[in-house]
């Protein structure tokens, strides 16, 4: 079936591999028509902001969109691209697929087990950004809420923020991991927090988790307290399957999982709601590189595959993560960050991985 798909670019290196994007997607054969979005500091200076609504009504009309890494110029007064756009769209699950790639360097000793998702809560916790600056004075009524309901004399010189996390957004996320176990056949789903400490926010989280674990009783699930987890991912993370957490907790624990197969560019990532799918690069724009055909496609392609099974097209994604992993074992045809040290073999640019790929999609 053909279908639309937004496309936006992004900034830096965005332009040059989702152009491989493309390429791919024709090699596949999969009728994907791109409603090209441009978005982020490339499109300040004429729309004055780095998301016009024309992207939101795009993404709207056809559901699904593809990204590259987006800019937002720091100290402008701008809201991140990406958080705009979860809020917007109500993109409550952040999934991050991290898997090993034999022929990706990686610190851990035996990486070849690892095969996890992460889950992120996307929209409560910390990142809702709810916060207060330090004020001076009788008058403020935070700090007097906070000492005569808690027992806490905060001095005024005291930043706070707020931390909300609900029964409801925490059910709906350990509900989207629980499904998305099922529907893999993932055999554990593991929720992280910080219970002991914080009792009514995390601990809240703990309790929505458990409750909800008892509707999937065909799926394992076990608690850790988000310190222990870090040790863990370290220590054993081939024991790990799909992991659930609350927002910041998951934006740390994205990158360590990141880390230890290689970084974040061969980490995909989608944000996904009831309505909408944005699936993303994970990396950043590499202005440093850009336009320097030095880019590694990976992360965006593997995020593409991800897209590719959300919407039907199983059979093209399969082929297009063995056509990526098969281009990453054999190491001749990789852009400078995966080279191996000693590697006989120059590293190659952008658009020829891409081309490689699309040679193992055919021959495959």
């Amino acid at each position: 079936m053909r279908r639309t798909v937004t496309l936006i670019p992004g900034d830096g290196v965005g332009p040059e591999i989702t152009d491989v994007v493309k390429t791919c997607i024709s090699a596949l054969g999969v009728d994907i028509d791109w409603d090209i979005q441009n978005a982020g500091a490339a499109v300040i200076e004429k729309e004055k902001v780095p998301l016009p609504d024309r992207i939101l009504d795009s993404i709207r009309r056809n559901k699904i969109a593809l990204k590259g890494p987006v800019e937002t110029p720091v100290g402008k007064g701008f809201r991140s691209v990406n958080v705009q756009l979860r809020k917007a769209l109500d993109l409550f699950a952040c999934l991050r697929p991290c898997k090993y790639y034999p022929g990706v360097r990686s610190r851990i000793t035996s990486p070849q087990g690892i095969d996890l998702v992460i889950v992120r809560e996307n929209t409560e916790d910390l990142y809702a950004g709810i916060e207060f600056m330090e004020s001076c004075g009788e008058d403020n009524p935070l700090l007097t809420f906070i000492r005569e309901n808690s027992g806490v004399d905060l001095g005024c010189d005291t930043g706070i923020s707020i931390k909300p996390i609900s029964i409801s957004g925490s059910e709906r996320i350990v509900t989207f991991a629980f499904e998305y176990a099922q529907r893999y056949g993932r055999k554990k789903v593991t929720g992280i927090d910080k219970a002991n400490i914080m009792k009514l926010s995390d601990g809240l989280f703990m309790q929505a988790a458990e409750d909800v674990s008892r509707r999937y009783p065909d799926i394992a699930y076990e608690h850790k307290l988000i310190d222990n987890m870090c040790m863990q991912l370290v220590q054993f993370p081939e024991k790990y399957d799909v992991l659930v957490l609350p927002n910041l907790y998951g934006d740390i624990i994205s990158d360590l999982a990141a880390g230890l197969i290689g970084g974040l560019g061969v980490a995909p990532g989608a944000n996904m709601g009831k309505e909408y799918a944005v699936f993303e690069a994970t990396h950043g724009s590499a202005p440093d590189i850009a336009g320097q055909d030095k880019a590694n496609p990976a992360g965006i392609l593997l995020s593409t595959a991800l897209m590719l099974d959300h919407i039907g097209e199983s059979d093209a994604a399969v082929r297009l993560e063995r056509a990526i992993a098969t281009v990453i074992r054999e190491g001749k045809a990789v852009t400078g960050d995966m080279k191996q040290a000693g590697d006989p073999h120059p590293p190659v640019g952008t658009r020829a991985m891409g081309q490689a790929i699309v040679e193992k999609i055919d021959s495959l």
